[in-house]
């Protein structure tokens, strides 16, 4: 093996524009870039959404209403679904990573435990948030309610200020 005959392995190398490389390989001079303007220059970066100055998309659109940062998604899930649940699999007791186990919410989804139908079974519920009338069906099933406690930035804030 000479050094003059090293190359590289087939189909590792594609055969690319070599640009800016000369008169003579045709593309020297400007380098495909044109004359002048900002496309010609180094550190040209056309801006997300960017149209050719036509009025982008995203400003053509008109804009209404609000959007809270600080709402809270909470999943919900109804008395009915619980007795389904019971039902089924025989389940004591209920909490986020039981649902979570049989497909009722996502890992890390906050649940809010619904009034809508009715509760025979006796249980052990732990959820973020209970509506009144689930609470109270839980409670008159002979069940029990425990809250699961949620941390948010407004609380943390107001923990740890000093005044």
């Amino acid at each position: 093996m000479k050094l003059e005959s090293l190359k590289p392995a087939k189909g590792s190398t594609k055969k690319v524009k070599r640009v800016g490389r000369g008169q003579g390989s045709g593309r020297g001079g400007t380098s495909t870039r044109g004359h002048n303007g900002a496309q010609s220059r180094s550190g040209y970066s056309r801006k997300i959404g960017f149209e050719g100055g036509q009025m982008p998309l995203q400003r053509r659109i008109p804009k209404f209403g609000f959007k809270n940062r600080n709402r809270v998604e909470l999943k919900p899930i109804n008395l009915d679904r619980l007795q389904e649940l019971v039902d089924n699999k025989k389940v004591k007791e209920v909490t986020p990573q039981v649902l979570n186990e049989n497909g009722m919410c996502a890992k890390g989804d906050l649940v809010k435990i619904l009034g809508r139908g009715e509760l025979k079974a006796k249980l052990k519920v732990s959820a973020h948030r209970f509506s009144k009338t689930a609470q109270e069906a839980i409670e008159k099933a002979g069940g029990s309610v425990t809250l699961i406690e949620t941390h948010s930035k407004k609380e943390e804030k107001t923990e740890g200020s000093t005044e």
